[in-house]
């Protein structure tokens, strides 16, 4: 059928009309198998197709961009509950261990210690090895113990706990808490001063970080005390009277956490010569300061002190031997002899008296820990009872340690070859019960000689420091308030 004139004129009539060129060309014919088509498409095209689209995805948007506030409520809640739960099993999963692993009783101070087993140390070469929670180390986690008991560590607790998931009932302490082991005792000041020492030298490098308070652990068991010395040296050293902790109102199964904790188990293992002689710097500087002790004395001057015991490894002869180095001092120009017994002097008159002495003469005992009072290269001569040489072991050299890592000149050791006479073959273990308490007897010759030879060499040093001006300087303590 044939389209009116009218209605072809109309259809063309719209097609010029506008200004969008046709889609279909006029040579197209849907009757014909094979149509050449070409279209004329445009940038207009792209545009109009585009925005249609964008149109229809808003619309299809709109109803999800608000939640009804019920459906609202039940995912926030739903996410309360994925927290909590992931929370309470982080709770759930803190577990205790003994303090003190038994598995390992029979190498105690060996590798990881007995004591927190499952924990490695950190150590940098030549400096102390120790735990610091949180750390790299700990993956973030803060130490927690539980359990107070003094008499067995085994029934002392330890774990790593997320801050944010502590374990129930658990008590958050604020602050640095320092957290040692001693595998002997802190009642005596050589052994108490070892176990202590490494917290200073952290306390050195770590900007000078104070302790809140101290756990004092021996084998595991919980400490209530140290001696008054060494409690009077840390004191001295941190500025602050010790605080040891006693978990006082907090139930045996209720843990306690530490918002920061350093431990240490392994004395000064590990630390080189320099690094001890820096820290036991830093306790003599800060002792002298805690008890108004000014070193004003004369370059040439000798100070001679004999640092006497009572009871075991005393000297069986006091008078004779005061006698013997009294005579030796007074042949040499400024030098004075010192006398005094350590258990009548309080902490700062030893630290008064050890400012002033050059060469520190005493029996083997806990008192020769004064030496790193005295000045750098200072002397000490030691006097040992019959049978220690062969029986005391590695422990009768501890004063000779601790003079080289404080900086001090050991300048050997007499040991009587008089005593007790033992029942048992004097390389007989038994006998050392009997030698262990023996006393000193003295030998005119071997004495006057010694105190001589010493005396020289002291007298010989300084008046060369006193040539060379190169005598200890007087600036401050490191780590001053």
């Amino acid at each position: 059928m044939e389209k009116s004139p009218q209605a072809s004129e109309r259809h063309h009539s719209t097609l010029h009309s506008s200004n969008i060129p046709p889609l279909i060309p006029k040579s197209y014919n849907p009757k014909t198998k094979h149509n050449n088509l070409s279209f004329n498409y445009s940038p207009k095209h792209s545009i109009i197709i585009l925005l249609i689209c964008l149109t229809i995805f808003l619309l299809f948007q709109i109803p999800s961009l608000e939640y009804p506030p019920e459906i609202k409520s039940s995912i926030v809640k739903k996410d309360d509950e994925s927290t909590t739960t992931a929370e309470e099993k982080l709770r759930h999963a803190v577990t205790f261990l003994p303090l003190k692993d038994l598995r390992y009783s029979s190498t105690a101070l060996q590798g990881h210690t007995w004591f927190m087993s499952s924990m490695y140390d950190t150590h940098d070469e030549g400096d102390v090895q120790y735990q610091k929670f949180p750390s790299n180390e700990s993956k973030g986690r803060v130490l927690c113990i539980k359990g107070h008991d003094t008499h067995d560590g085994s029934w002392n607790y330890y774990a790593l706990a997320w801050p944010n998931a502590l374990p129930h009932n658990a008590t958050l302490m604020k602050g640095v808490t320092f957290v040692s082991y001693n595998h002997y005792n802190y009642d005596n000041i050589w052994h108490g001063l070892s176990a202590v020492f490494p917290f200073v030298a952290w306390h050195m490098k770590n900007g000078c970080k104070l302790p809140s308070r101290w756990v004092l652990y021996h084998w595991g068991e919980l400490r209530a005390k140290m001696s008054l010395w060494l409690s009077l040296v840390l004191q001295a050293t941190f500025d602050a009277p010790v605080n040891i902790e006693l978990f006082e109102g907090i139930e045996d199964e209720n843990p306690v956490c530490f918002e920061e904790a350093v431990v240490m188990r392994h004395n000064e293992g590990g630390m080189s010569r320099q690094r001890r002689m820096e820290t036991y710097d830093l306790i003599r500087c800060k002792a002298r300061m805690f008890c108004n002790v000014s070193v004003d004395r004369k370059a040439d001057e000798i100070g001679m002190t004999l640092l006497m015991r009572t009871g075991a490894r005393s000297f069986k002869n006091d008078a004779a031997v005061i006698d013997i180095f009294k005579t030796e001092c007074d042949n040499f120009k400024n030098c004075d002899l010192f006398v005094a017994y350590s258990n009548n002097l309080t902490f700062c008159e030893q630290v008064e008296l050890m400012s002033a002495t050059d060469i520190l003469v005493s029996p083997h005992g806990a008192q020769l820990t004064n030496m790193f009072l005295m000045d750098r290269n200072s002397s000490i001569m030691e006097f040992f009872p019959k049978g220690w040489l062969k029986l005391a072991g590695v422990g009768q050299y501890v004063y000779q340690w601790i003079a080289s890592w404080s900086g001090m000149k050991h300048q050997g050791a007499y040991r009587d070859p008089n005593g007790e006479p033992c029942p048992y073959p004097e390389d007989d273990r038994r006998c050392m019960s009997i030698f262990k308490g023996g006393k000193i007897g003295h030998n005119d010759t071997y004495f006057r000689e010694w105190a001589r030879n010493v005396l020289n060499e002291v007298q010989t040093s300084k008046i060369e420091v006193a040539t060379t001006n190169k005598g200890p300087t007087t600036s401050g303590c490191a780590c001053t308030l």
